[in-house]
């Protein structure tokens, strides 16, 4: 297993349906699986630069948010590098200052983690509302499954908790790199 800290980051505004699509990710991954000590999980919201602490204090960090891109709603993308502004909160943000120019002071202070952003396509970002659409909230666990892809492959190897009938069993969650099948673009 990674020894690295990793931050998992749900980020929009959950006021407006899907743009709260990462929060509603990051809170679905918590409860969900077990996490090792090193992988921590947090409610970005709209937080912008008030989030450098904890972006110091990682090593890898994974933004899990809304996307404007091409395809239909409900594609998930996975980007990085230059591509990371196709994700909502990396584009000049209405809150403080957008996610990028936040990893550029991170940078300027010394560390810039590492970071992926997996995005979906969102159906209705601008209506007020506290649920997700019913297309992207039906998408939240393939979404997700996507993301613990993305870990075991940075060598954070998760398990899969089940209930039944009130009682929590844990399942080891088999990978593979066929499973990854995203947008990169």
């Amino acid at each position: 297993m990674s020894d690295q800290n990793v931050l998992i980051l749900g980020v929009g505004n959950i006021l407006l349906t899907d743009e709260g699509f990462g929060v509603r990710a990051a809170a679905y991954l918590e409860e969900h699986y077990r996490w090792p000590d090193n992988v921590t999980l947090m409610d970005g919201g709209t937080q912008g630069l008030m989030l450098m602490s904890e972006l110091m204090d990682c090593d890898f960090l994974v933004v899990l948010d809304v996307v404007l891109g091409p395809r239909e709603p409900g594609t998930i993308y996975r980007l990085e590098g230059e591509n990371l502004r196709q994700s909502l909160s990396f584009r000049d943000s209405m809150h403080q200052t957008d996610l990028l120019d936040t990893l550029a002071t991170c940078e300027l202070a010394g560390h810039r983690p590492a970071a992926v952003v997996f995005g979906i396509q969102p159906l209705d970002y601008k209506t007020m509302g506290l649920n997700l659409t019913a297309e992207l909230q039906a998408k939240l666990p393939e979404f997700c499954e996507k993301v613990v892809a993305e870990l075991a492959l940075q060598g954070i190897n998760l398990r899969l908790m089940h209930s039944i009938q009130g009682v929590y069993i844990r399942i080891l969650v088999p990978l593979s790199l066929s499973e990854i099948n995203i947008d990169t673009n």
